[in-house]
């Protein structure tokens, strides 16, 4: 007898409820909270974090993960991982680890997080547990002085492991127009090194800002922010990722936008700023609406769904 004839024969039915929720870094607060897709039922997950940038979250492990800053003119950038509840809370790259840690994602085919370290001007990977840190990109040519060149500012990133590429992006000084977005193999070529590679390429230039990436892998775009000044900055841009780069702007005013996360499956983004809203709009832009406001000074963002099984009588 199957699952559904003995839910049947006993008078009973199984449903599947999605239960969603957005994952937001408060930086100004040095805490965490949840919310869901609506702006309503706020949670304070976590506090005392010392200027949390990226967030990450993993469904089904359980588990969710955010850098920490730190003062970005010392080497004491972290990441931390606690349970979605804001439970079980612990370092898996210790202060010191990483320099100024900013943006997060997960590879969740590799099973790897990857970030991008201001001040250390280089992109990271390293397992979930945060054993075997690496670093892929290294854009200091040859500079010690941590963070004295902006242009080698990496701040965003995001992981395309169909592809096998990851993005990241070089914001530049404030409202400069010199930020870029580049790209490159997970895998680092053959006897290259994160200072010799050659498989760097450069998709945009001359952008205002630009922050935070995500990938839409149905549709195959590129999601950015910009937290420059309009008309380009203030922004979320996309633009395809497998031919020819053409930026779009699809959605503007923001208040120096941060975060972005998709949520392919009801075709919509949200989006943060630093005025401390979190926005959401259909994935071309339409219908933007304004989800909550005054929140802090907001960065990270990260949306989660999972599925629960609830037997109904």
């Amino acid at each position: 007898m199957t699952d559904q004839q003995s839910s049947r024969s006993s008078g009973t039915a199984t449903t599947d409820t999605a239960t969603e929720r957005l994952f937001v870094l408060d930086l100004s607060g040095g805490r965490v909270f949840s919310i869901n897709p609506d702006g309503s039922g706020k949670k304070i997950l976590v506090t005392g974090c010392d200027n949390p940038d990226g967030i990450a979250v993993d469904v089904d492990a359980g588990y969710m993960y955010w850098t920490n800053m730190g003062v970005p003119i010392i080497n004491d950038g972290s990441i931390e991982r606690a349970d979605l509840d804001g439970g079980n809370r612990r370092f898996i790259v210790p202060k010191g680890g990483t320099f100024t840690p900013k943006q997060l994602t997960l590879d969740r085919k590799a099973r790897k997080l990857y970030w991008s370290d201001r001040e250390g001007m280089r992109v990271m990977r390293a397992n979930l547990d945060g054993t075997e840190i690496e670093t892929l990109v290294d854009t200091s040519d040859g500079d010690a002085r941590p963070g004295r060149d902006q242009t080698k500012w990496c701040v965003g990133i995001a992981v395309d492991s169909t592809r096998g590429h990851f993005y990241w992006t070089q914001k530049g000084p404030d409202n400069a127009g010199l930020g870029c977005i580049f790209r490159a193999g997970i895998d680092t070529p053959q006897g290259a090194s994160a200072t010799t590679r050659q498989d760097i390429a450069l998709l945009f230039k001359a952008l205002p800002e630009p922050i935070d990436l995500e990938i839409d892998y149905e549709h195959r775009l590129l999601y950015w922010t910009d937290r420059g000044d309009a008309p380009k900055g203030n922004t979320v841009n996309r633009s395809p990722i497998d031919t020819t780069p053409k930026q779009e702007v699809v959605m503007s005013h923001l208040g120096e936008g941060i975060g972005i996360t998709l949520d392919l499956r009801h075709e919509r983004m949200f989006v943060t700023d630093l005025a401390g809203s979190v926005y959401t709009a259909r994935l071309d832009g339409s219908d933007p609406r304004m989800l909550t406001a005054g929140q802090g000074n907001l960065t990270g963002l990260a949306y989660a769904e999972s599925v629960e099984s609830r037997r109904n009588q």
